[in-house]
């Protein structure tokens, strides 16, 4: 099985990497690694342009993300069973609209169902062996209340991150599998980065990737 390994940094994934270059033999499937880097425009050419060049069997994007649940531990990772763009529209007599709810474009416009970029690979999210949530994507991490509230109303989501629903957007419009592991480092709206827990995170969502992708032969 051949697999294309993408995230914003190297450093989110570089236990992956060394791990890696230890057991490459024993290893059951063939990795390439793509280091795209932050935000979704940098992140959607370069999964296509990579998909131009070799078409693996399974795309796996991985990285840390920012937890809408101040229940949920730093460290705890997740599979993202569907992503929104939740920045993509208007703000509008305090109301958010999507482009959706603008009808610029509708809703079910292939690759998306009900404005969402859904995961259609049950069988891979399973094999992850954790939970699959709904996250969202966005240009600008989020820090303002209101936001954050805005958000939380309209999509319910887990988690965001900067790059997630471009890989949605580009596997599902080449027809390749893929999953997206992300491993929670701050809450929504923390700023003071001394809080965030990025080496808990990088740390869980390593060891997660390293066993699945151990046990996707099997």
């Amino acid at each position: 099985m051949n697999c294309l390994l993408v995230a914003a940094t190297s450093r989110e994934i570089m236990p992956f990497i060394r791990w890696y270059q230890k057991n490459t033999a024993a290893c059951p499937v063939a990795a390439d690694i793509l280091i795209t880097g932050a935000g979704m425009l940098p992140a959607a050419w370069s999964i296509t342009h990579q998909l131009h060049i070799s078409r693996p069997d399974l795309i796996i994007q991985a990285g840390i993300a920012g937890s809408f649940d101040t229940a949920t531990p730093p460290g705890s990772v997740f599979a993202i069973g569907s992503e929104a763009i939740a920045d993509l529209g208007v703000q509008e007599n305090g109301k958010l609209l999507s482009i959706f709810d603008m009808k610029i474009m509708g809703p079910n416009q292939p690759p998306f169902k009900k404005g969402w970029l859904p995961n259609p690979g049950k069988s891979w999210l399973k094999k992850t062996g954790v939970p699959a949530v709904k996250a969202v994507t966005v240009n600008q991490v989020s820090a303002e209340k209101k936001i954050i509230r805005q958000y939380m109303e309209k999509y319910q989501p887990a988690l965001e991150s900067m790059e997630g629903a471009a890989l949605h957007y580009a596997a599902l419009r080449a027809g390749v599998p893929f999953v997206q592991l992300r491993a929670v480092s701050n809450y929504a709206g923390e700023r003071d980065k001394a809080k965030w827990k990025i080496k808990e995170a990088i740390g869980a969502l390593n060891h997660t990737l390293i066993r699945f992708v151990i046990n996707l032969e099997n």
